[in-house]
């Protein structure tokens, strides 16, 4: 597709006349709308646990977003998954994959080929509507290459591997078109040998470490958006940057603690290491250690002063003194695909022609164009919450 094309797909107009300059904005309202809901909701309905003090991730500017308890989306999948079951008009079924949507004479989709992957087992599900809710292509190397050259195979992922674009691929074929396919969100803080995303690493996200290169100097501002973070590390010695916090950032955080499994994996492989001194961690993983002295020793008259005039940190800063001290290994990994089907405020899925696909619903990464070229920390589980909701609530309608 060219970039005229894609502009002008991007000016689709979304359902009962809103205008084409509409469309961003009223996706992002409704985000904005329901936000706080949502999270009165997933607690009191859902059982889900939320931390009560607000944090800052990444390109935020103010502290003004939670995030679950225990810093992960299993919080939020093992809880309502439970909730789901318990609800008797609600059949989950498991070890069936969705492979093909099923349209009538008129275009309406009408039902879903499945496939038991155990068995080979076929078998088609008639329905009054689909809402695909499958998620992005992170972990789809090739497509991924298809639509930013820059993702090749020596970029790794966070994501599941089951984040193959499945559902974009299955709606393709029906005619629906897709939209910011090339821009793909690398996290910056990542494991180099997997690609996981390192939870111990939430300390930099709770105002504690600094980010150091092989020299032993800072290089970035520590809370700047995901993109311009990955792309400083991409530029330093061996495209790998280092975390550098202390004991009294492990002890006001608990995430050495809570996270005790990852931590045990990194440590044993390297990633991860910990000592008395500077000197040591820095000698572990072959930083320059004077350099880095003089780095901590700027922070800490940087934190006194309250004024980072490097990179101009953009949060409460916290002193580095005493040790022990951690230095953590870290590069880029994709993370999220801010691409994928194309959809209405009121989550319909479009045609490459702009027109909705009737019974067809999209929520959450696999539909594409609410977080811009870059998604903002936290915001995902505002989309997937609020697009969720909005389109279980048009398709029940729909179906009526």
């Amino acid at each position: 597709m060219s970039h005229e094309e894609a502009q002008e797909r991007r000016k689709a107009v979304p359902a009962e006349g809103a205008s084409a300059g509409t469309a961003t904005t009223a996706i992002g309202e409704g985000m904005g709308k329901h936000g706080t809901f949502t999270v009165e909701v997933s607690a009191n309905d859902g059982g889900i646990s939320w931390k009560h003090d607000l944090m800052q991730f990444g390109g935020h500017n103010i502290k003004r977003f939670i995030i679950p308890i225990t810093h992960s989306g299993s919080e939020m999948t093992t809880k309502l998954t439970d909730r789901a079951k318990a609800i008797d008009a609600i059949t989950l079924i498991d070890n069936t994959q969705a492979t093909e949507l099923v349209t009538d004479s008129t275009g309406k989709v009408v039902g879903v080929k499945v496939k038991n992957p155990v068995t080979g087992e076929e078998a088609e599900v008639k329905c009054k509507a689909v809402v695909l809710a499958t998620g992005g292509f992170g972990s789809n190397v090739d497509m991924r290459v298809k639509y930013n050259p820059e993702m090749d195979d020596k970029i790794l992922s966070t994501d599941s591997v089951a984040a193959q674009g499945d559902g974009i691929v299955m709606a393709e074929k029906i005619g629906a078109g897709t939209i910011d396919m090339e821009y793909i969100q690398t996290y910056p803080v990542c494991d180099p040998e997997t690609g996981a995303l390192l939870y111990v690493g939430d300390v930099r996200l709770e105002n504690y470490g600094v980010l150091v290169n092989k020299e032993g100097d800072r290089f970035v501002q520590e809370l700047d958006r995901r993109d311009v973070i990955s792309n400083g590390i991409k530029a330093q010695t061996d495209g790998v940057a280092y975390l550098l916090f202390n004991q009294a950032a492990a002890d006001a955080t608990g995430l050495v603690e809570q996270h005790a499994d990852e931590y045990e994996n990194s440590e044993s492989r390297g990633v991860i290491v910990k000592a008395d001194t500077l000197d040591e961690v820095a000698q572990a993983q072959g930083v320059d250690a004077e350099e880095l002295k003089k780095t901590v020793d700027a922070w800490n008259r940087y934190c006194a002063d309250g004024k980072d005039p490097d990179f101009g940190y953009s949060a409460e800063m916290n002193t580095i003194e005493e040790g022990p001290y951690y230095l953590m290994a870290c590069k880029p990994a994709a993370h999220y695909t801010m691409g994928g089907l194309h959809i209405t405020p009121k989550a319909e899925v479009l045609t490459v022609d702009a027109q909705v696909i009737p019974g067809l619903y999209a929520a959450g990464e696999v539909a594409g164009h609410k977080m811009g070229t870059n998604r903002l920390g936290s915001c995902s589980m505002t989309d997937i919450y609020t697009f969720g909701r909005i389109a279980g609530k048009n398709a029940a309608s729909y179906a009526k």
